[in-house]
Order: structure tokens, then sequence, then C-alpha cells
């Protein structure tokens, strides 16, 4: 079992920043990817970014070059910095885990923190 705990989430004016906090808890030993997942109104939750247990990094097309995920493998911690935000960028975004246990695949998500741009 694995906790996610999330901050940073706000309000931003389009151009500006905000930094997203996950931290990890539990079974953390077992935790293969770590990452950020959005959802806006309306539509499908979407990647923003993940980073799998050898160091890969994966961005949606959307946010490269904005976005830049970090990930701490000894504290547990992903965070992703937003930059040169945009009003499309408004979701609330949800931390994710990714468990490999037995050879079973479990996922788990935060609670979600709202990022809101306004133009």
């Amino acid at each position: 079992q694995v906790q996610l705990v999330e901050s940073g989430g706000g309000l931003v004016q389009a151009g500006g920043s905000l930094r997203l906090s996950c931290a990890a808890s539990g079974s953390t030993y077992s935790i293969n990817t770590m990452g950020w997942y959005r959802q806006a109104p309306g539509k499908q939750r979407e990647l923003v970014a993940t980073i799998n247990n050898g160091g890969s990094t994966v961005y949606a097309d959307s946010v490269k070059g904005r976005f830049t995920a970090s990930r701490d493998f000894a504290k547990n911690t992903v965070s992703l910095q937003m930059n040169g935000l945009k009003p499309e960028d408004t979701a609330v975004y949800y931390c994710s885990a990714r468990q490999l246990t037995g050879l079973k695949l479990y996922d788990y998500w935060g609670q979600g923190t709202q990022v809101t741009v306004s133009s």
C-alpha cells in the first residue's frame, strides 16, 4: 500500500509558475514509476510527466520545454516545476505512483490539487 500527499496547487496568471510536490509513504520500497497526471473538466485524465526507477522521464508534448519533473529516490518524493503556464494547463493535477510486487502492478493516486491559470 502506498499513500501519496500532494501540495503546491493554486491560482496563477498566464505566464506564471507553480511548483507541485508529492510525498509517498507506505510500501515505498516497491515503487517503480512516479509522476503526474491531470484532468480538466469534461476531459479524460492525461499524462503530464513520469519518471521511472531508471531515471527515464516522459513528458506530454503539450508541456515539453515548460514543465520539469524531478524525483528524489531517497526521499520518495516527486515534484513538477511548471513554468510559462497557459490557461489550457488548468486542471486537477494528480500525483501517481506505480508499484510492482510479485509481478503484480498497482497504481496509486494522490488526492489531486487544483491548478488554475487565468488569462
